[in-house]
């Protein structure tokens, strides 16, 4: 066993002073890949000493050198005069920055709070940060992603995993990202005081975003809120150079413009003109109320130092009542009181309808600051005065039944006083009226009583219609009858000359006829009167006529014994011819009285007879003369 310790730590032996000879030898250092060899000097020739203050040398003082070794192999670094200490490469992964603090440099001006930065390689080369006037303390400039190879002696590098190490948040030492539809306001932490009267400094080109903080500051760059944004994306910025804000970008919704009131910028120039002479109006970029409205859309707006007062470019409803629209305009408006002629108070309903135009929007802010100053201190006084005042002049029903009117009046004058506000008022409308209830239920009443009245005169015109399609009826009926009469006239015309015709023949034939049996009774009369005045000739009249009225009782069945007799008062009981008509006479009024039809013509009865009443039923007749 002790045969073979004892090879074991001759060879060990050996093997460092191999390891050992040529650093104490040749002073050989050898560095890796990924590491930094930092030289500190332990001793020098002769009085040379670091200065006071000064950590890093640069002329071979003892103490830290200024200059690192790369990878390799380094020779004449004796371990009795150098101590190297090897150290990993710095290593700043994607997405990351490095900050950086330097331990030796210049003195930062006390109007900065950031060291300058300078040409060193990106703090690799610690002796041109030394030469260049390179500052102590922390650095503007910072470390992108990628491997730096630093001489931590003098500067150190705060990476997310040494963050917390160092007071500093790990998120910090993230590349900054502002978010889509957001806008960064920057708030820088060095530079040059903002003069006095400002509150944010000026736009300045040519820092690209903020992210090179030495041009910021050589460009005359001021501390404290910035004019410029930072817009949607991913920016390399120094947190110990500025501060970001995250906030919406100001959205112009459709039917508004949005009238932007800058609280910084150029020189104040008014580009209004002389007619306009109740505010300014600058150009974009300058201080006051830009001329040029922002139109519907998504815009960059640092809203911590400039307004943007929206304006609706479509019709705006204002009600003077308890409801309000939904831009809230109206919010504080209420019923206008007023007092009409008559001494009646009553309150009034009104709606106001405006539109501004895009043009005229900034001219509008300009003047009053925002729409709800020019609701509350134009369109409010304009309306409600105007109600009043003219209220004065007319009484309550004339409100109530001349409203037409009453707008009318209103818009015209509304109208022309909002149009020197640069307003379009398109139109005015009274809405409800509240007079006092006694007056509403007068007005009530007589309306009721006129529509009484007009039912009345519509049933009277109902029944006059009525009237007149009976009476038309009744015309049209008659007009019927006329016309049948008129066609029965002309049948009866027609039948009565029909008839004359055939009277006109039937009386020919009759007087033909007549002529013709008048002729024969004429002869046989004649041959009768003839016979008779011979018979009469023979016998005598008397006797001649008794012959004949025996003649004739025989012929036709005449009873002898008459109905009634008549006693002649004659001499001899010979009974006249008169007394014999006279019984005839008497034989028909007894006939009469009976109601049984006159006896026909008795024949005469003997002279001397009485006439009495029988129970024939036929009159004697007289004979034929």
């Amino acid at each position: 066993m002790f045969d073979l310790i004892v090879p074991i730590l001759i060879i060990a032996a050996v093997a460092v002073l191999l390891f050992f000879i040529p650093g104490v030898t040749l002073g050989l250092v050898v560095i890796g890949e990924r590491q930094v060899g930092i030289v500190i000097k332990r001793f020098a020739r002769g009085s040379n000493s670091l200065a006071p203050g000064k950590l890093i040398a640069l002329n071979g003082e003892p103490g830290y050198q200024a200059d690192t070794l790369p990878p390799g192999w380094h020779f004449g670094y004796w371990t009795w005069m150098y101590s190297v200490q090897r150290v990993p490469v710095t290593v700043i992964p994607q997405g990351e920055i490095g900050l950086v603090v330097a331990a030796d440099g210049a003195t930062t001006p006390p109007e900065h709070i950031l060291g300058k930065s300078v040409e060193c390689d990106d703090f690799q080369d610690a002796r041109k940060f030394l030469t260049n006037g390179g500052e102590k303390g922390r650095q503007l400039t910072i470390l992108t992603a990628g491997v730096y190879r630093i001489n931590t002696a003098l500067f150190t590098v705060i990476t997310r995993a040494n963050a917390q190490g160092n007071d500093m948040h790990p998120d910090d030492l993230l590349v900054y990202s502002v978010e889509p539809d957001m806008v960064g306001i920057v708030t820088a932490l060095d530079g040059a005081p903002i003069p006095e009267g400002e509150i944010a400094g000026l736009y300045l080109p040519g820092h690209d975003n903020f992210q090179n903080a030495q041009a910021f500051i050589d460009s005359g760059g001021q501390r404290g809120l910035q004019e410029q944004v930072l817009l949607s994306g991913s920016w390399n910025l120094n947190p110990w150079f500025v501060r970001i804000e995250q906030v919406p970008m100001t959205t112009i919704p459709i039917g508004h413009v949005g009238v932007v009131i800058s609280y910084i910028g150029k020189a104040h120039i008014d580009i209004s003109g002389t007619e306009f002479k109740h505010g300014d109006l600058v150009n974009v970029g300058h201080k006051g109320v830009w001329a040029t409205p922002l139109y519907p859309g998504k815009h960059p707006i640092n809203i911590r130092v400039m307004k943007t007062e929206l304006v609706p470019t479509t019709n705006i409803v204002l009600n003077w009542a308890a409801r309000s629209e939904q831009h809230g305009y109206d919010g504080r408006l209420t019923s206008i009181n007023v007092r009409s002629r008559d001494g009646f108070a009553f309150d009034l309903e009104v709606a106001q309808i405006i539109h501004v135009g895009a043009l005229d929007a900034p001219k509008v802010i300009s003047r009053v600051g925002s729409m709800q100053n020019l609701v509350d201190h134009v369109l409010q006084p304009i309306v409600g005065n105007y109600f009043r005042n003219s209220a004065q002049a007319y009484t309550v029903l004339d409100f109530l039944t001349a409203r037409s009117e009453r707008q009318t009046e209103a818009a015209q004058h509304i109208q022309k006083a909002l149009r020197t506000y640069d307003v379009e008022a398109i139109d005015t409308l009274i809405g409800e009226i509240r007079p006092p209830d006694a007056l509403m239920r007068t007005l009530t009443d007589r309306k009721i009583a006129e529509e009484q009245q007009k039912t009345y005169q519509v049933q009277e015109e109902a029944q006059k219609q009525r009237q007149q399609l009976v009476r038309q009826t009744e015309l049209a009926d008659i007009q019927q009858q006329v016309v049948k009469a008129e066609q029965g006239v002309s049948i009866a015309e027609l039948q009565a000359q029909s008839k004359v015709k055939e009277a006109s023949g039937s009386a020919e034939s009759t007087r033909l006829n007549a002529i013709g049996e008048a002729e024969g009774i004429r002869a046989i009369g004649e041959a009768q009167a003839a016979a008779y005045q011979v018979g009469a000739a023979a016998i005598g009249a008397q006797g001649y006529t008794a012959v004949q009225l025996m003649q004739i009782i025989g012929e036709r069945g005449v009873r002898i014994i008459p109905e009634i007799l008549v006693n002649g008062g004659g001499q001899g009981g010979n009974a006249s011819l008169v007394e014999a008509l006279l019984g005839i006479i008497l034989s028909n009024q007894v006939a009469a009285q009976n109601g049984q039809p006159a006896p026909a013509i008795q024949p005469a009865v003997p002279v001397g007879m009485t006439v009495t009443n029988g129970s024939s039923s036929q009159p004697p007749t007289l004979p034929e003369a």
